[in-house]
């Protein structure tokens, strides 16, 4: 199939399967003419790719996991390191996102938002020591 069929099929615009071909995460084979062919396995790799890609994993992440995909010998455990992995760094993010949501939450709360100049929002961005 075509590569406007393959991204229909995986849910990917034709243009991020053509970078992850770029990059080597896939390699469709050709027609006679030229055209990138997808089969079925190319199909699955991308529709893997949009899944891995839309729980935050990163191109390598994805790279590492479709070559464990790939390796019939491969040990669960090495998947699972890579998941745990990521969902530290999303535990991690979250916490900053908390913590950034509370001083803001503060700030905003502290702030009169009437017509004199005085704004702890300002001040506090102004501060050399970060809130």
């Amino acid at each position: 199939m075509n590569i406007g069929q393959a991204a229909e099929q995986a849910g990917l615009p034709p243009k991020t399967i053509r970078y992850y071909e770029d990059i080597g995460l896939v390699k469709p084979g050709r027609d006679t003419n030229g055209y990138r062919a997808f089969g079925d396995k190319d199909i699955h790799k991308l529709t893997f790719l949009a899944h891995a890609r839309a729980l935050g994993f990163s191109i390598e992440d994805c790279r590492d996991l479709l070559a464990l995909w790939e390796d019939t010998q491969r040990a669960s455990a090495d998947v699972r390191r890579i998941a745990q992995e990521h969902l530290q760094r999303i535990e991690d993010k979250i916490a900053d996102l908390q913590n950034m949501r509370d001083t803001l939450t503060t700030l905003v709360r502290d702030c009169a938002g009437d017509d004199r100049p005085d704004c702890p929002i300002l001040n506090s961005l102004g501060d050399p020591r970060p809130a």
